[in-house]
């Protein structure tokens, strides 16, 4: 058996994570920012009614209540009280 790191560099699957398709995608999404794509594809993102846009709104709370509250804006990002 080989250390976590031989696995990294081998590009084993080590529990939910492949480094492989990691460093590929961290690649994929530097090129694309690189690329001066970004602004266009905000553009075709953006709702093309207000339905539309009530609906991602929606969508964005839903998901955010079920956050843990680690990102700015997360909905459940009450601090725990310290402990005397």
């Amino acid at each position: 058996m080989g250390t976590p790191a031989d696995k990294a560099k081998s590009g084993q699957v080590q529990g939910e994570g492949d480094y492989v398709a990691g460093r590929r995608y961290d690649k994929a999404q530097g090129e694309f920012v690189k690329s001066g794509k970004v602004d266009e594809g905000a553009r075709q993102a953006k709702p093309e009614d207000a339905g539309e846009a009530s609906a991602m709104e929606q969508a964005e709370q839903a998901g955010k209540s079920h956050s843990k509250g680690e990102a700015p804006g997360d909905l459940k990002s009450k601090k725990k009280p310290a402990k005397p």
